[in-house]
């Protein structure tokens, strides 16, 4: 718990230090295999993250939060096949009580790989699942700009900015959308806010 916490504060070191104690101690416990593949990905030190996260799914297979992390991992390596078959699995489960999560990183997968209908579908999920789980929203955000549909975008901006504050990803959007729908002023305040909040953003740059 204590290298969980300071990785939440961002003391990489301390974090790891503690979960290799951890590990000494109990080499069998999945959370520690998960928290040090996920520190690992952060430094990215990814065989390192592979084998921990593969070692914590061997260790207990039904376990979600590692079946989720691991699914997603491998689809951002592009491993498509492995990840979507463990991410269904994940959001599958009746036992899952936030399918959402596992749904949304489905969706992203499908995005990967080239399919953004079918990540439409499993991001329509996790909303059902959760309406208010911000990660889905911005993924919808992106997808409605993305197929033309910029009122929608500027739905789903409203929404998740209920929940979350902005990034440099959705001011982007927003802006990007205000502009196609032909109103300059608030584009402009956007554009604004991006170079303001972000000034070393690739959204800024662009």
């Amino acid at each position: 718990q204590l290298g969980v916490r300071y990785m939440g504060m961002n003391k990489l070191e301390l974090a790891k230090e503690n979960l290799l104690v951890a590990l000494k101690k109990d080499p069998d416990n999945v959370k520690v295999h998960n928290a040090l593949a996920f520190l690992y990905e952060k430094i990215n030190l990814y065989d390192e993250a592979n084998d921990h996260y593969e070692t914590g799914l061997k260790l207990a297979p039904d376990d979600l939060g590692a079946q989720n992390n691991y699914g997603r991992f491998l689809c951002e390596r592009g491993k498509y096949e492995e990840g979507t078959a463990l991410l269904t699995q994940a959001s599958s489960t009746p036992l899952n009580d936030r399918p959402w999560m596992a749904l949304t990183n489905l969706g992203r997968c499908h995005v990967g790989m080239g399919q953004p209908q079918q990540a439409e579908t499993y991001f329509r999920q996790a909303l059902d699942a959760n309406a208010a789980y911000a990660p889905a929203l911005l993924e919808m955000q992106t997808l409605s700009y993305k197929k033309g549909d910029y009122w929608a975008a500027k739905g789903y901006l409203q929404r998740y900015l209920a929940v979350a504050p902005h990034t440099a990803e959705t001011l982007w959007y927003a802006m990007q959308a205000e502009r196609a729908l032909g109103n300059q002023e608030p584009a402009e305040e956007y554009r604004q806010q991006l170079l303001e909040k972000f000034p070393l953003s690739d959204e800024a740059k662009k």
